[in-house]
């Protein structure tokens, strides 16, 4: 991974969104006792596919509570998770992936665990999650971000690549993986892991309420006097 540049006006742009954003949304502070284990993490992400958080955190939790362990859970039968997890957009597509990345964690691992992570480089560790099935790098970034790892690296959904795409700060046709590899390198150098995962919500909720995959609304967006499709639209 590239060192951050101090000189890429990118790192500046981000810097006065950020500002903007609190200013119009305030804090968005995810506290260090709502911090998940990283296995919980991964499960989230691994049937959250198109599905609210709200939706797939309560998926997450009944699991654990039901089988009382993540080997339990790897351990069940693929039509039993399927009934287990029907709040989910693909209950399906969701218990096959579930498993299949259980069942490689545990080959690798002896067990469902992914301590062993914590012993390792940010690069490495995301390398590591990548490799398994179902897992890309949205889902490796969040384990290592938004669990108790708290690594320094950036979540990037559909939100945030849109409007980074719309504000020009990366390349419009860039997928989840391009993104990150772009945006990293420019990023404020002094934004901790926990301004790192209070800039991807904010802009969650920019995605949600302004910049929508279609119609945005960029009158009275907060970030609109740093964005290159709000100043191609006056």
């Amino acid at each position: 991974m590239q060192l951050p540049l101090d000189d890429d006006p990118r790192t500046d742009t981000l810097r006065r969104t950020q500002a903007a954003l609190i200013e119009r949304f305030g804090r968005i502070i995810r506290p260090q006792d709502k911090r998940r284990d990283p296995v919980w993490t991964l499960v989230q992400g691994v049937i959250g596919a198109r599905t609210k958080t709200v939706r797939s955190n309560r998926s997450t939790d009944g699991l654990l509570e039901e089988y009382g362990s993540w080997d339990a859970v790897a351990d069940a039968a693929v039509e039993e998770l399927t009934e287990r997890l029907a709040l989910q957009t693909f209950p399906e597509l969701s218990a096959q992936r579930l498993k299949d990345c259980l069942l490689a964690i545990r080959e690798r691992c002896g067990a469902v665990d992914l301590a062993h992570l914590g012993a390792l480089g940010t690069k490495e560790a995301m390398d590591w999650l990548e490799a398994l099935p179902g897992v890309a790098r949205k889902i490796g970034a969040q384990v290592m971000n938004t669990s108790t790892f708290d690594r320094p690296v950036m979540v990037i959904e559909g939100h945030h690549r849109r409007i980074m795409q719309r504000m020009g700060l990366i390349p419009a046709k860039a997928d989840t993986e391009r993104a990150y590899d772009a945006l990293m390198p420019v990023l404020p150098p002094e934004w901790s892991a926990a301004d790192m995962d209070e800039h991807h919500l904010l802009l969650k909720k920019l995605g949600q309420s302004h910049c929508r995959p279609r119609a945005p609304v960029c009158e009275g967006c907060p970030v609109r006097a740093n964005c290159r499709y709000a100043a191609a639209r006056r």
